[in-house]
């Protein structure tokens, strides 16, 4: 039944991600066909990617059983790894129905964390992606908790997809504010929120992929968060007022990874932070924008 579920949850959150993009392209005038069309090109290079990606970093688990590769239905899809293989999907098909990528990942981004905030219980599922162990008995209860290989273990692929979820109402909320600063601006919120989740909730995960002692997943979600912030404090003009904030959460990100763990809570701060301010600089150009 687990392969089942598994499976489920992943097809739900892309049918959910497919539905709202529907909805989306409508009312950015694109062709209706365009939603499905993504689909059919994005999704077998996802699959294909998130499971590379996974095997690239786990491959001592593989090298005795080559067609263990296969068994995608065990688990063992990365994330980043299907944002890759999308991303490149969507570019193929931008070049092909000639939209321009920008606008076609504006249209997906906030469907994308639909479906990965629907798509983490096929971790519960499969009883994986969770925690450190909980201890304290009045902490062993979910959802702050799941029980999982015979402990209680802090449920992280729950607090990923709430994560997920509420970026998500964010964006469909904004997203045509967003847009009439410039296509691409919504990608790179999707980006910033996702990094900005993935970087804490990945610090509590006991299975995170790893390149020596860096946990691979949380680095690249700090170097997401930081270009993606970057790039859009310069195209709003707010780069000298906000940038310092986020060469300060660099410098803590590099402290956690060689000196202590504890500073990866201040540089989320500081990225948090950043974020915020830069909501704060959109919405402010955008009301000045709408004034006669």
């Amino acid at each position: 039944m687990r392969p089942n579920l598994y499976g489920l949850a992943i097809a739900l959150g892309i049918l959910a991600a497919v539905l709202y993009m529907s909805r989306e392209a409508r009312r950015m005038g694109l062709p209706p066909d365009l939603p499905l069309d993504f689909a059919l090109w994005t999704v077998p290079l996802a699959v294909v990617f998130s499971r590379l990606y996974y095997v690239a970093f786990t491959w001592d688990r593989y090298r005795g059983d080559l067609m263990g590769v296969l068994r995608v239905w065990e688990g063992g899809l990365a994330i980043y790894g299907g944002v890759i293989g999308g991303a490149l999907g969507a570019f193929l098909l931008s070049k092909r129905r000639r939209i321009p990528f920008p606008a076609l990942a504006d249209l997906v981004a906030p469907g994308l964390l639909l479906a990965q905030a629907i798509g983490r219980w096929g971790n519960f599922f499969n009883g994986e992606a969770y925690g450190n162990a909980v201890a304290n008995p009045a902490l062993q209860f979910f959802p702050v908790a799941v029980f999982a290989d015979g402990r209680w273990h802090l449920a992280t692929f729950f607090y990923e997809s709430v994560w997920n979820l509420a970026g998500f109402f964010l964006l469909s909320r904004l997203a045509v504010r967003l847009r009439r600063k410039g296509s691409g601006f919504v990608f790179l919120w999707y980006l910033l929120w996702y990094g900005l989740g993935r970087v804490v909730v990945e610090g509590l995960r006991t299975d995170s992929l790893m390149w020596g002692a860096l946990r691979v997943s949380q680095a690249l979600s700090a170097l997401l968060v930081l270009l993606a912030g970057a790039a859009m404090a310069l195209r709003l003009g707010a780069a000298p007022r906000l940038l310092p904030l986020l060469l300060l959460s660099l410098l803590l990100v590099i402290l956690g990874a060689a000196v202590s763990p504890w500073a990866y809570l201040a540089a989320w701060l500081a990225a948090a932070a950043f974020a915020a301010l830069l909501l704060r600089a959109f919405l402010r150009e955008d009301e000045r924008g709408a004034e006669p």
